[in-house]
């Protein structure tokens, strides 16, 4: 009886705070909603510390760590979609890490390393090329609810993307780490003027290819595609400097195709026919 009573009285008393705090929305949380909103955040601790290494002057390890952030950030998406643990803090979320992983690290990084010599010219080009990003992470933001946009728009990006854009700006860095550039004024004012022309593709509308939207691999080519894969990522492990600048390269040379293709599809889609409803 006793305990009957004690068991009743805390019952009562919790029932209470209980409703409070469901009240304040402070309810359970499904695992499936955590595990995305985790790997953004280990995307943003590598950012970060690419920060750190670019500060003490590790520029090759502050590259890799900004690779690894363009890795995790393409998981979270992925992992969300399949778990169905897509939400709107999410969004919110990885697009503050994508400012600081791509944006605010590559930018600090190439000052570091060589821009700081053209002192305020130099830090004007870091400076556009951080506003870039943050714009153009915002214009995707904004574009991604557009209910207007025709189903094969989403094969392309409009401007480069953050991730693309970190990567293949700090082109000039590897390729100085991989062949050992001397220094001079004239390099540097290239670099800046480079910094400055892909902050200028991110914010364009010139469409590039999305990664997202690639089709199934057929069965009998599958061996093919996973030993292309392996050996990729063999070769990145090994000499990871000179395959970024291979990755850096052909990328860009993929914009004038993506243009095409762009332009071909949006002519398709204006020559046919409307569509009409049912009689």
């Amino acid at each position: 009886m006793a305990g009957d009573i004690l068991e009743g009285e805390t019952t009562s008393a919790s029932s209470p705070v209980q409703a409070r705090l469901r009240a304040r929305g402070l309810r359970s949380l499904p695992l499936r909603f955590v595990v995305p909103n985790v790997v953004t955040l280990l995307a943003l601790c590598a950012g970060l510390t690419a920060i750190r290494f670019a500060v003490d002057a590790k520029y090759e390890s502050a590259v890799l760590a900004i690779l690894a952030a363009a890795v995790l950030d393409g998981m979270d998406g992925r992992i969300a979609r399949a778990l169905k643990g897509s939400s709107r803090f999410g969004a919110e979320l990885d697009s503050l890490a994508d400012f600081i992983d791509f944006g605010v690290a590559p930018a600090l990084l190439l000052f570091f390393w060589s821009l700081h010599t053209l002192k305020t010219v130099g830090w004007a080009a870091v400076l556009i090329f951080a506003i870039a990003a943050a714009l153009r992470l915002a214009r995707f933001n904004v574009m991604i609810d557009d209910p207007n946009k025709p189903a094969w728009s989403a094969r392309f990006f409009t401007g480069m993307p953050a991730p693309a854009g970190a990567i293949v700006v700090m082109l000039p860095l590897y390729l100085n780490m991989s062949f050992d550039l001397p220094p001079s004024r004239g390099l540097t004012q290239l670099v800046a003027a480079y910094v400055v022309l892909i902050a200028g593709l991110m914010v364009s509308r010139i469409p590039h290819y999305s990664g997202k939207h690639i089709g199934r691999v057929p069965r009998d080519k599958f061996i093919f595609v996973l030993f292309a894969v392996a050996a990729i990522l063999v070769l990145l492990a090994s000499f990871p400097l000179e395959m970024l600048i291979v990755v850096s390269l052909a990328y860009l040379a993929l914009i004038p195709f993506s243009v095409r293709s762009y332009r071909r599809l949006a002519e398709q889609d204006a020559a046919a026919p409307p569509e009409t409803g049912a009689a």
